[in-house]
């Protein structure tokens, strides 16, 4: 079989330029995602370009993606990386994977071993908000969930990620290695202490003692990313494969925009990640909160009422003016009031956020955007909307997106074709949508603490704007009601 390891690749290809038989896992990473492959794993192949090293990368799968890796085990660890822009494509060959471990190709015992050699300093992850197990409520380790509760009765034999690296610490204790560095790249507000709840709720829970060397001794550095990564489609995937000359089951299309800052509060050294551009600060959190509200928050935006007016991607609703100046605006008249960033000029970074928006050749589904919303909703919109109701401002496209949101996960569009919702609390939400009118509805899915909380829906000022928010979508449609919008 022919594959990107065996074939001379055309010259306009970037492959790498180290030696790649020195390369060892220093890094293990939880979630060989599209993200991942398109954003730290390609940054550390930069980083070995520019200055070579042995910074390599196990790439660590649990329960699914076993097709996925044997694929990457026969092409050698490589995989493509196609840079999509406005004005070209760009095609590149990640090499910075070295290995890869998955539990139903491998065992679980080999892969909490691979946590444990000596050279591993960093464990990173990207497995989405439910793959921490936090409690929303509480934002600590959720004790009942079935993982959990599994992985503190098997202890040595955890399902879960914050099992997984409580085990691997405790043995690296109980053999005299040293800690590693836990580094979140998820998209999620403050990952770095998402992820030490994460592990420390669940150390608490096995021992103290363990609970209190893992708080003395690992780093948990919060990071912020951004880089638009589509899903890979069966048209991405034969769009490379036409430029390789082979085919990559294992390749991935994203945007030229890459950033990554990280928090630099490493245990055991890192990868000189600044060489390939990212930035090393002090306090993440500004950035975090303006990539959140200002990027994150209006592609919801756009992808709730998008969708219900019939746009399937996001390029396509920047091409539609309304759409395009609401977006504008949500960004800067009421997203970026609510930021405490200081040093970047954020009129520049909302204009290239919405040419990013508009790039053709992406081709981002809004479908793909509005899942999991109730995992996103609350550090995208309602954050924000907080700070306004503090300050009594007004936040009309704000309360839009929220009602839009509503309109969407009631499971039909503006044409009447059934909606497939998908999100951790769908059941929740189906539930609601199938007991409640719609005169009813703003009401029923604001019981929903886990999104709400208990002080937004107990607000007749936010509850108020949701429901005349809801009412011109249902007035007019989601298209209508952003123009009737810019038109009041």
């Amino acid at each position: 079989m022919k594959t990107i390891a065996s074939i001379t690749l055309p010259a306009a290809v970037q492959q790498p330029q180290y030696d790649r038989t020195k390369l060892r896992s220093r890094i293990v990473h939880f979630g060989f995602g599209a993200f991942h492959r398109a954003h730290q794993a390609l940054l550390t192949n930069r980083v070995l370009n520019a200055r070579g090293g042995d910074w390599g990368i196990c790439e660590i799968s649990l329960f699914s993606g076993d097709a996925l890796m044997t694929q990457l085990r026969a092409q050698d660890h490589l995989y493509t990386v196609l840079e999509k822009g406005a004005d070209g494509n760009q095609p590149i060959i990640v090499g910075a994977v070295s290995e890869c471990l998955n539990a139903k190709l491998d065992s679980l015992a080999a892969i909490i071993e691979k946590f444990c050699e000596p050279q591993v300093a960093i464990v990173s992850l990207t497995i989405t908000e439910k793959g921490y197990c936090i409690d929303p409520a509480s934002g600590k380790l959720d004790l009942h969930q079935p993982r959990i509760e599994h992985d503190l009765q098997y202890p040595d034999e955890p399902h879960s990620a914050p099992g997984i690296l409580v085990e691997a610490l405790y043995r690296r204790r109980l053999r005299g290695l040293g800690p590693f560095t836990v580094l979140s790249c998820d998209n999620i507000p403050d990952n770095g202490h998402v992820v030490k709840n994460a592990v420390l709720g669940m150390a608490q829970a096995r021992s103290p003692e363990l609970a209190q060397w893992i708080a003395e001794h690992v780093s948990f550095p919060a990071t912020m990313v951004d880089r638009i990564v589509p899903a890979a489609t069966e048209e991405s995937l034969a769009e490379i494969s036409a430029i390789l000359g082979v085919e990559d089951p294992c390749a991935i299309g994203c945007e030229p925009f890459i950033q990554w800052v990280i928090e630099d509060n490493f245990v055991a050294g890192r990868p000189e990640w600044e060489a390939a551009g990212a930035q090393l600060v002090q306090d993440v959190r500004p950035w975090e909160q303006m990539k959140l509200r200002m990027l994150n928050g209006t592609h919801s935006f756009l992808a709730y009422l998008g969708y219900l007016a019939g746009f399937a991607h996001i390029n396509e609703c920047m091409q539609d003016s309304a759409f395009r100046s609401a977006a504008r605006q949500l960004m800067l008249e009421e997203q970026a009031p609510t930021l405490q960033i200081s040093g970047v000029d954020l009129t520049a970074y909302a204009d290239s956020l919405i040419a990013r928006f508009a790039n053709p050749a992406l081709q981002h589904r809004t479908w793909q955007i509005a899942m999991d919303g109730s995992q996103k909703l609350p550090q995208r919109m309602l954050d924000g909307i907080r700070v306004h109701l503090q300050r009594e401002h007004h936040w009309p496209l704000l309360a839009l997106g929220v009602a839009g949101w509503m309109r969407y996960v009631s499971g039909v569009d503006d044409a009447g074709k059934a909606i497939d919702v998908r999100d951790p609390l769908v059941d929740k939400i189906r539930a609601i949508v199938d007991t409640s009118s719609e005169a009813e509805r703003v009401t029923a899915l604001l019981t929903l603490q886990e999104i709400f909380g208990a002080d937004l829906p107990q607000n007749p000022v936010f509850v108020d704007a949701i429901t005349d928010a809801w009412r011109n979508i249902a007035a007019h449609g989601a298209h209508g009601a952003v123009k009737f919008l810019l038109n009041t």
